[in-house]
């Protein structure tokens, strides 16, 4: 209730009514979380628009499309469903930059604005979007060119029992698709439980099972997408970058001449593309990151390895379903099935550890770290990454090897990940 009262103060600029817009994913917390944040917004005598279990991205284009002077999403994405977060969107649909979450943050610590209480006809009031579902399917439908569909296409849409569990069939289906879906009842705890993006294994068998075209799957709050292929092969968010930014160059509508990702992408994202004399730009973990770099350098697509893809053409932050959909659309406009256009990026052996913490020390402070760091990336002789960083979302420390022999670099990462499983591990 707190942050709703701060992010209504922050918001509330010049005079006149205000009006926030309110979505969530599936999780059986997000109702207590929406009414205390309906309570706070509507106590500062700012409207609060109802959203119902939409994914992240809708909730940024309804923001945009209605005017409104906020956004807020309930979700915490890929993690369980006891974990909950939310998400804060300006009027222009963008995700708020670190030093406007810290404002938010310090409104609510220092209760600043305690003291202020509309009360009477001055308070907000609350309304539910009735069309908001069938407003952001035709927004999506709308990243295609006109005449467009996907008749002859036969599609696995996993959705994770979380916010994308009505509009990713109903969008392929209105485009003429054949859809088998699967994470599609959501009870409330069982979002991202072995299935969606987090889990494909189930979505590669069903793509053999059924014989279909591809299949794609979503976290949560359905920002993200990985997919398979007709083989049953599981694609990551670089291959699936690298493909689109070689077709908008062909195309020449690669704005900036660069593709913007994050330093947690493969190496064999640089090889692919260098050929096409598409430049990499790497920013730290983390969408909104990539954003700001797309801004500054006036590019129009990046992402993460994780699935998060932008296209700033199209929507302003990452967006599972226009992913699929430009996935889809390039399949048949080349003619090419989703393997075979992934093949354009041969990926680097790299290991994945997640050491378990109780607690975020700084990493340098952490003994031996980095110097066993410093180590690695001799051994590796300039062909290979080694990165270390906290997750911003679990209490996890994630150590990434990236090398060109598969056995010395799982070594090196698993070396690295007893050491500091000793000194701050759980």
């Amino acid at each position: 209730m707190k942050l709703g009262r701060a992010a209504a103060y922050l918001f509330k600029k010049d005079l006149g009514r205000h009006r926030v817009v309110i979505g969530k994913d599936t999780r059986l917390s997000g109702y207590m979380l929406e009414s205390a944040l309906t309570s706070g917004i509507c106590s500062m005598g700012v409207d609060v628009l109802l959203l119902g279990p939409l994914p992240t991205p809708a909730v940024a284009f309804i923001t945009r499309s209605l005017r409104a002077d906020a956004g807020v999403m309930i979700s915490a994405s890929h993690n369980p469903y006891q974990d909950n977060g939310i998400k804060f969107f300006s009027r222009e649909g963008f995700k708020l930059p670190d030093e406007v979450e810290a404002k938010i943050e310090q409104l609510v610590v220092l209760g600043e604005i305690d003291s202020i209480r509309p009360t009477a006809k001055e308070i907000g009031k609350a309304f539910r979007i009735d069309d908001a579902e069938g407003r952001y399917i035709e927004f999506a439908k709308n990243s295609l060119p006109k005449g467009v569909d996907f008749q002859g296409i036969k599609i696995v849409a996993d959705c994770g029992n979380g916010a994308a569990y009505k509009v990713v069939p109903a969008v392929f289906r209105e485009l003429g698709a054949q859809v088998v879906a699967m994470g599609d009842e959501p009870n409330g705890i069982n979002i991202n439980l072995d299935c969606g993006a987090l889990h494909p294994e189930q979505l590669s068998r069903k793509v053999i099972e059924t014989g279909a075209d591809l299949g794609v799957a979503h976290d949560g709050d359905a920002d993200r997408a990985i997919f398979v292929s007709e083989r049953g092969e599981i694609i990551d968010g670089d291959r699936i970058l690298a493909a689109m930014a070689l077709s908008l160059a062909r195309e020449n509508r690669l704005q900036g001449g660069s593709l913007v990702t994050t330093v947690m992408s493969n190496g064999g994202l640089e090889v692919a593309l260098r050929p096409a004399r598409i430049d990499v730009k790497r920013t730290p973990v983390g969408d909104r990151y990539v954003l700001e770099e797309m801004l500054k350098g006036g590019c129009n697509l990046g992402g993460e390895p994780s699935g998060h893809v932008i296209f700033l053409d199209h929507n302003t932050t990452g967006d599972g379903l226009i992913t699929a959909l430009q996935v889809v659309s390039l399949m048949q406009r080349s003619g090419k099935r989703l393997s075979e256009l992934s093949n354009c990026m041969v990926t680097l052996p790299q290991i994945l550890v997640n050491v378990p913490v109780r607690d975020k020390r700084e990493i340098e402070l952490i003994p031996g770290v980095s110097e066993r760091v410093e180590r690695i990336e001799q051994a590796l002789n300039g062909i290979g990454r080694v990165l270390v960083r906290y997750s911003g979302t679990e209490p996890l420390l994630r150590i990434m090897v990236e090398g060109d022999n598969e056995a010395t670099i799982h070594e090196m990462a698993q070396d690295l990940a007893e050491m500091i499983k000793r000194e701050i591990g759980c």
